[in-house]
């Protein structure tokens, strides 16, 4: 086999090896390796029966002709909602859902343009939903509990959604109440709609979510409770984020409308409302998204400090290029008056492959091999034939210098048959006499030597002066065609260089696109 043949199949089992690990063995890293249900790294042996495993996404937001500004139908949103779609359906399917959650709480921002989209668009990217978690028509993954709560690219701020009712009532129809409670294990979850709470008090939307949140605190709480919000509760700016964090702490930011002081944008709810809620819900765990980064911190209330979770974006297209999920371990049995009740709520952030880091590799294994095939020299580079021929010539010159050392000896003496005493013959080396020869005695012609006479003299003398005349005559215009020829035979090799790279770069190709479709499509088309 030739050496470009070798390193075409090498460059072959290479980019075979590199795509079936970035397109789906990096999805089964977490599951595997990087991340496991909280309750079993706690300190005494804690069975799967004593807890409810809930599986805590957020933040997907698929894109739509709002992301980019571009209209529907364009190639470009159209291959970033398919790669994106597929990207978030993997991570889905094969890093989350092999924990076997019995739980799965979504945590807002479904959509990209949610309040903005019309109605068949909405339903168009309400299907593409339901297709990249594998929803049925019950909004279930499977059968597996699936419960959400609104985000603000689903519903809009308070400005947006106090005009938009038919957004309200799209999303509750299909998604549930904006502000619901429900039960996990022995734990009360209380989701609240956060886009409305620090709205104009004086109409509906944010007097629905306090409503809510009053009936919430005077009730008996005879369970543990979890506050479940899309905006983070307030924070002081600059304020740490752990060790998670992968981008720098956004401060608060926040507008109202000047008019009806509807709520344009805002990052953080407001210290008001987050000491209110704190105090009304009395919660033992905050859990939260928006942020699409994630962050961990402590809230300070009249009931004791309460920790709040950001869990950061399951898609690698929200600006987060670690995308991540948590895992929670709820347990089924709590005593309301033990103490550490936050310590019974285990949680455990996972963090999903690098999609950039992939493609970035891809790229440079690329151009690697299109080096590779350019420039490797036509007998190949192998450092064990190399290491096998040195070590080849010096046994053959080691051999060939003992031999003709031996040959040598042997021609400069002589053998002598001697007899001893009992008749046996023995033969003694003896060095030869070498005569002293004159310099007259030498024949004319000896062996390895030649003699020239001096008529031969002569006649070589002319023949050397005629070449000389001929090169110089031939000086000035004999070099072109040498340097023409050269500038030929490298353009030649140039050019076989390259036919051969391009050939051997198509049979790569026909070999591996196959399977990186293959990949591609494979989770997409799967039937739940």
């Amino acid at each position: 086999m030739k050496h470009h043949h070798k390193l075409t199949v090498a460059l072959c089992l290479i980019w075979a090896a590199t795509i079936l690990y970035g397109e789906m063995f990096a999805f089964w890293v977490p599951s595997l390796f990087t991340c496991s249900w909280p309750h079993h790294k706690s300190d005494g042996v804690e069975s799967d029966a004593n807890f409810t495993k809930v599986a805590i996404v957020t933040d997907p937001q698929l894109m739509d002709k709002t992301s980019f500004r571009l209209s529907s139908k364009t190639l470009a949103l159209e291959l970033a909602q398919l790669y994106t779609d597929i990207n978030m359906r993997r991570s889905f399917f094969q890093s989350v859902l092999p924990f076997k959650p019995d739980v799965v709480l979504f945590l807002g921002d479904y959509f990209d343009g949610g309040p903005f989209l019309p109605e068949e668009e909405w339903q168009e990217s309400l299907s593409r939903f339901k297709h990249v978690f594998g929803l049925n028509s019950q909004g279930k993954v499977g059968d597996i509990p699936t419960f959400y709560i609104p985000g603000n690219h689903d519903l809009g701020y308070s400005r947006v959604a106090s005009h938009k009712q038919d957004v309200i009532d799209r999303y509750e129809k299909v998604f549930g109440f904006r502000n619901h409670r429900f039960m996990i294990g022995s734990v009360d979850f209380i989701s609240i709609d956060a886009q409305a709470i620090d709205g104009n008090p004086q109409k509906d939307l944010a007097s629905d979510v306090w409503k809510f949140v009053q009936n919430v605190s005077t009730d008996a709480q005879s369970h543990p409770r979890v506050l479940l919000t899309h905006i983070p509760l307030y924070r002081p700016d600059q304020t740490p984020c752990g060790p998670h964090r992968g981008a720098s702490v956004i401060d608060q930011r926040f507008w109202r409308h000047f008019q009806d002081q509807e709520v344009i944008y805002q990052n953080y709810i407001t210290p008001e409302s987050s000491k209110k809620l704190l105090e009304l819900i009395k919660p033992i765990l905050v859990l939260s998204g928006h942020d699409h980064d994630q962050c961990t911190i402590t809230h300070q209330s009249e009931a004791g400090s309460v920790t709040e979770h950001t869990v950061g974006t399951i898609s690698w297209q929200q600006g987060n290029i670690y995308p991540s999920f948590m895992l929670l371990s709820v347990p089924n049995a709590v005593h309301q008056n033990s103490s550490d009740l936050d310590k019974m709520l285990h949680t455990q952030l996972c963090f999903l492959p690098c999609q950039l880091f992939i493609y970035m590799w891809y790229l440079s294994l690329f151009a690697m091999s299109l080096l590779a095939l350019l420039l490797w020299p036509n007998h190949g580079i192998s450092f064990l034939n190399n290491a096998a021929d040195c070590i080849s010539n010096v046994m053959k010159s080691s051999f060939l210098s003992s031999v003709t050392k031996e040959k040598n000896e042997d021609e400069n003496c002589e053998y002598e048959m001697v007899w001893d005493a009992e008749g046996s013959m023995h033969l003694v080396k003896k060095a030869l006499q070498t005569p002293v020869k004159r310099q007259s005695d030498k024949p004319l012609v000896e062996k390895g030597n030649a003699v020239m006479r001096s008529a031969a003299r002569k006649n070589a003398s002319e023949q050397i002066e005629l070449a000389m005349d001929s090169d110089v005559n031939a000086g000035a215009g004999g070099s072109d065609p040498l340097m023409r020829s050269a500038s030929k035979s490298r353009t030649k090799l140039v050019i076989q260089r390259v036919i051969r790279t391009i050939m051997m770069t198509i049979v790569i190709a026909a070999l591996n696109v196959p399977i990186y479709i293959w990949l591609l499509f494979k989770d997409w088309v799967e039937q739940e």
